[in-house]
């Protein structure tokens, strides 16, 4: 009896994580015709090394003057020779004396990442950060093991959400003036009226 309570405790656990993985490749590579998973793949006699080839993360991307942070993603709509290989990349850049990628998650499986001298790997859904404490700019490569693993930024979450203030106010003691400041920065752009009515 006991056994068969561990293997439905096994089902249980491990069904949900095999579901949600994204599936494994047919073929080697697929270069498609378009960006859309649904177009077929070009032909292999015509592709060029220049379809492996993608140099955009070779420098910084453009840097948020209010956390420091530069991030490029390297999905298959970038770089389509990714397409069906079930992984993408990052390059995230942080300015000297505290540049931060402020908190996130990916909610897709978990990936690996690399940087100057270290490297570390996140689980699924786990809420991160990177800042940089040195006095030069760090880079920081990821390697994701979906091909769009996307992205959750907890401070637009939740202080764009529409979520009720006093809600806010109360769970992060936050006073209904430091709540506008958050909402200003982090909530979604505001349109004045008159943008509406035209």
């Amino acid at each position: 009896m006991a056994a068969h309570h561990l293997l439905l405790l096994l089902l249980a656990v491990l069904l949900p994580a095999a579901a949600t993985a994204d599936s494994d490749a047919v073929q080697d590579y697929c270069v498609p015709d378009a960006l859309l998973p649904s177009y077929p793949c070009r032909s292999p006699a015509s592709l060029t090394a220049g379809d492996f080839a993608f140099a955009g993360v070779r420098a910084a991307g453009n840097f948020s003057p209010a956390t420091g942070f530069a991030g490029v993603s390297v999905t298959a709509a970038q770089f389509p020779a990714l397409h069906t290989l079930g992984m993408s990349f990052a390059r995230a850049d942080l300015s000297a004396g505290g540049g931060v990628n402020p908190p996130h998650y990916q909610p897709a499986p978990p990936r690996r990442r690399s940087s100057s001298p270290a490297a570390s790997t996140r689980g699924s859904a786990m809420v991160h950060f990177q800042m940089n404490v040195g006095d030069k700019p760090a880079t920081v490569y990821g390697s994701f093991n979906s091909e769009n693993p996307g992205i959750v930024r907890i401070p637009a979450t939740v202080f764009g959400s529409g979520i009720k203030d006093g809600v806010l106010e109360r769970a992060f003691g936050l006073s209904p003036e430091e709540l506008r400041r958050l909402e200003m920065t982090f909530g979604p752009p505001r349109t004045k009226l008159s943008e509406v009515e035209n």
